[in-house]
């Protein structure tokens, strides 16, 4: 599967049936889209997720015109992160898993973490991604919150709440 960060925010707007046809031309089988946020399943000839990754960005580079960042995961690893989510999740809450492809970044995340109010937000590290609990209506005020959404960050994290990764396995 793929998740596209940034479309359909921020003046990117990519209708899903384009996205879809995208995929489809690169020879991926079963293509479809869930929800309108940039997640697509789909299968593929190969377990190479970086060459996926690199063919797609291309793709979606050259048809829309714009600087992808896309991050490429199998089912298996997506259900790995759904299942080792570490925080109860609550009415009142949002639960999500912030993907980062920099292994350098996604420690200078986690170190953002510590002294964080827990009555509003919660961040642990996990393989590849960091969990976030987060109160309703703080995400992007939250101080985590903020932080994950500096610009510097923009190529290597894409954030999904559990609902959507759980919406996306098969």
């Amino acid at each position: 599967m793929a998740l596209l960060r940034g479309i359909n925010v921020g003046g990117i707007t990519i209708a899903m049936a384009d996205l879809k046809d995208v995929f489809a031309g690169l020879g991926f089988g079963n293509v479809r889209t869930v929800l309108a946020s940039g997640n697509v399943v789909f299968d593929a000839d190969t377990a190479d997720t970086a060459e996926a990754k690199a063919r797609i960005e291309a793709a979606l580079r050259d048809r829309f015109g714009y600087e992808a960042f896309v991050f490429v995961h199998d089912q298996a690893a997506v259900a790995a992160i759904v299942d080792a989510y570490p925080f109860e999740e609550r009415d009142g809450r949002h639960a999500y898993a912030v993907f980062v492809a920099d292994p350098a970044v996604l420690d200078e995340l986690a170190a953002t973490a510590e002294g964080l109010d827990p009555a509003v937000e919660r961040v642990t590290r996990g393989n590849g991604v960091l969990y976030w609990d987060v109160e309703r209506g703080q995400t992007v005020k939250s101080a985590f919150g903020r932080n994950t959404g500096k610009p510097r960050y923009k190529a290597v994290t894409t954030t999904r709440n559990l609902r959507t990764l759980r919406k996306l396995q098969v």
